[in-house]
């Protein structure tokens, strides 16, 4: 991971409500209670703030890392590559966002549906095939007359 210096311009050592607010916002299905990650924030130590979305427990790895360096929000994975940078945080939250994996409502469908599917298959026609073979066992020797 390269590192880039900025020019240090005194910027206050919180995030400030607004900002919070916006990160929590734009990752609310990500922290949702249901997927077992939280949210912490920290500081570099140079004291630039940042922002941590946690992976479930016990690991609970850094997923995504949103990093404010004078007036500008760097947003990086949890192994420290730069996914985007941009003075607006609307956008890298943005971006937050769609770098989260996540389960969709229309994954989890799919899936019940696929359950649902190969349960009537193997409830249903199964028991055609089993019965189709002991018929099949049944004609089998009489068609050997006519070979």
């Amino acid at each position: 991971m390269s590192v880039v210096a900025f020019e240090r311009k005194q910027d206050s050592g919180e995030w400030s409500e607004k900002e919070l607010s916006t990160l929590v916002a734009g990752l609310g299905a990500a922290i949702a209670p249901t997927t077992g990650r939280e949210w912490e924030t920290g500081m570099t130590e140079k004291g630039d703030v940042q922002f941590y979305l946690l992976g479930p427990l016990p690991d609970q790895a850094c997923e995504l890392c949103v990093s404010r360096i004078d007036r500008r929000y760097i947003l990086e994975d949890g192994a420290g590559r730069l996914l985007f940078e941009h003075r607006n945080l609307e956008l890298v939250a943005l971006h937050a966002k769609a770098t989260v994996p996540s389960t969709s409502w229309l994954m989890v469908r799919a899936i019940t549906l696929w359950c649902a599917v190969r349960s009537t298959i193997h409830e249903k026609a199964e028991p055609w095939l089993v019965e189709g073979e002991e018929l099949f066992v049944q004609f089998v020797p009489q068609l050997a007359v006519f070979a």
